[in-house]
């Protein structure tokens, strides 16, 4: 099975930016439908985890989705087999768990899962955390 591993986070003050990576193995991530989604870290194994981007695998079309749209900036390198998530201008708003996730079927527009999830290949988050 397919595997994944998001890296990046930390500490960053607002109006910073900072870089996440999610590394695939045992696949090629063009073979994937990739998206980032995040979650309120009080709230994990509770709370809603949503899209904040993703990346076809039909195309290499990216959608960035509210409220993150114009300050994040989805990619992938194939070469390495990751997929990067630049996230800009960072407000408070944006502390959270981002996961990294992989699927067959394409993301749905702005879906956010709630507990038990089924759907596609998940990696373990990484934290980050904006400080006002």
């Amino acid at each position: 099975d397919v595997q994944l591993q998001a890296s990046g986070g930390g500490l960053v003050q607002a109006g910073g930016s900072l870089r996440l990576s999610c590394a695939v193995s045992g696949g090629t991530v063009d073979a994937y439908n990739v998206g980032w989604f995040r979650q309120a870290p009080e709230k994990e194994g509770e709370g809603l985890r949503c899209i904040v981007g993703s990346i076809s695998r039909a195309d290499g079309s990216t959608k960035i989705y509210d409220p993150v749209k114009g300050r994040f900036i989805i990619s992938k390198d194939n070469g390495k087999n990751t997929v990067s998530l630049e996230m800009n201008n960072l407000i408070s708003e944006d502390t959270a768990v981002y996961y990294c996730a992989a699927d067959l079927e394409p993301w749905k527009d702005e879906v956010c899962f709630f507990g038990r999830i089924t759907s596609g290949y998940w990696g373990h988050g990484t934290l980050v955390t904006v400080s006002s």
